[in-house]
């Protein structure tokens, strides 16, 4: 895939053809090109991981709107896959103001990215209603301006705080009616859940698995209706995790033993070279 425009084309043909497909996260350059030389079909970003990167904690304000278009180009200039943005909620309250970061990132080279309903405010942490939906609608008035199809997937966040089921459904029902292409509410655990959410609505759905119950398969979730599954920050916690335990071995016991589970220089250079 040469263009944004073939790799637009081929993101939106992953959301059409029947099955589920696994969208994995990446967090720079080097786990872009390490993922998709496993063969994988199309890359996301992910806040947490970039988060995690620079060394700051994951939230509101913990990476700029220029940090998070350049880590953009930085993913989608790194393979020929086709990316989607982590654009968490766009940096902007406003539906307007919001909507504006659709078109930079797609001129960072992403061919699709989401848009939240979290605000940002503890005090008050999901938007109205009315107002998460006209954020939504402004957000697909930007991404139908551009040159390519720019998959926009909408988020309900209301389960991650303290929101229920009908909520999430009553809000995700209205994003597909604004015409968002793909539909995400973080926090489905386990499958009659995720089948009530993908019997709701009629677009395609993503389910992140960092909070799904860690047993399921891509199968039994495809069997429950799911288009699309990521991962959000959990391979960036994942490889944190693995340089926490070797450090821990140094510095505890003085002990390398974690040196027989790197990967060889000459398998790096394969891959970064591919």
């Amino acid at each position: 895939m040469s263009t944004q425009q073939d790799k637009a084309a081929a993101f939106r043909a992953l959301h059409e053809r029947a099955g589920v497909f696994i969208i994995a996260n990446a967090w720079d350059a080097g786990s872009a090109k390490l993922l998709a030389s496993l063969g994988f079909e199309a890359l996301a970003t992910t806040s947490l991981g970039l988060a995690n990167a620079l060394g700051r904690v994951d939230g509101e304000g913990a990476v700029s709107r220029e940090e998070v278009l350049a880590n953009c180009r930085q993913v989608a200039q790194a393979t020929s896959l086709p990316v989607s943005a982590d654009l968490e909620n766009l940096y902007a309250h406003e539906p307007r103001a919001a909507a504006a970061l659709i078109p930079l990132a797609a001129q960072a080279g992403v061919v699709g990215g989401s848009i939240e309903d979290t605000t940002g405010d503890e005090a008050k942490p999901i938007y109205d209603f009315a107002l998460a939906v006209e954020r939504v609608q402004a957000a697909v008035e930007a991404a139908r301006s551009l040159p390519f199809h720019f998959t926009l997937t909408a988020r309900a966040d209301g389960l991650l705080h303290g929101k229920d089921l009908d909520d999430t459904l009553r809000r995700l029902q209205a994003f597909e009616k604004a015409g968002a292409d793909v539909l995400y509410a973080p926090g489905l655990r386990d499958l009659k859940t995720m089948r009530a959410v993908t019997s709701a609505v009629k677009k395609p759905v993503n389910v992140v698995m960092s909070f799904g119950d860690p047993s399921l398969t891509a199968a039994q979730l495809a069997d429950a209706g799911v288009k699309r599954i990521s991962v959000g920050g959990a391979l960036s916690r994942l490889a944190f995790a693995a340089v926490l335990k070797a450090a821990q071995e140094m510095k505890e016991q003085g002990g390398f033993t974690w040196m027989s589970a790197t990967l060889p220089t000459k398998e790096v250079k394969r891959i970064f070279t591919a």
